[in-house]
């Protein structure tokens, strides 16, 4: 099979282009660009839960030993982290801590929404655009008739756009629509439960070393 006979440059710009347009159009700018950094964020790194956890374990060593009162904040090259435990020492609370991990996975999941939902569109609307490309191709044919070799480009033409149009959709844009979910879903996940264990480890230090007219003594 001779697949050079599939690539054809005006289909394509017509599929892309106008799947492109109508997405922007649709979503607005605003969405697509988060949908742009969702996905180079899911090309470059993936949550290292593992190194985190290394981290935070000198952390909460050190809290466990001098207390909440004397605990400098470390840096664990996440932005979450960084600012919940810093929240916590500031605070000497627990209860801190996790209304700004609340605050992050609020914003963090309601950008991953928005580019899922993004992407979603877009692939509803890639063969839209394909059978858009097949009106567009066969309405350019003559009424009067034209030459064999003529006609079937035009008709070539016409099957590749509803081709790229189904491709786009299905191999492209609705897969990746998927694994932004699955992607922020597991991270979602591993950040629980590394706060669930940092709560765990924390919150005897936080009683213990709370000042006096904090703790009930009855």
């Amino acid at each position: 099979m001779d697949f050079t006979s599939l690539v054809d440059g005006r289909a394509a710009a017509l599929v892309f282009g106008g799947t492109l347009l109508a997405t922007l159009l649709r979503s607005g700018l605003g969405d697509c660009m988060a949908t742009v950094r969702v996905l180079l964020r899911m090309s470059r790194r993936r949550f290292d839960a593992e190194a985190i956890r290394g981290e935070l374990a000198r952390q909460v060593r050190e809290i466990q030993k001098d207390g909440l009162v004397r605990a400098n904040p470390h840096a664990f090259g996440d932005a979450e982290f960084d600012e919940a435990t810093g929240a916590m020492i500031e605070a000497r609370s627990v209860d801190a801590m996790l209304a700004m991990h609340e605050h992050h996975r609020a914003r963090r999941t309601g950008i991953a929404n928005k580019a899922s939902h993004t992407l979603a569109q877009a692939a509803e609307l890639a063969p839209v655009f394909g059978l858009a490309g097949t009106l567009v191709s066969l309405s350019q044919l003559p009424a009067n008739g034209l030459e064999a070799g003529q006609f079937a480009g035009a008709i070539a033409l016409a099957v590749l756009t509803t081709l790229y149009g189904l491709l786009l959709a299905n191999l492209l844009l609705a897969p990746l629509s998927r694994a932004v979910e699955r992607a922020i879903a597991r991270e979602e996940e591993e950040r629980e439960k590394l706060f669930d264990w940092l709560s765990a480890q924390i919150a005897p230090a936080t009683v213990h070393h709370a000042p006096a007219e904090l703790v009930d003594v009855a």
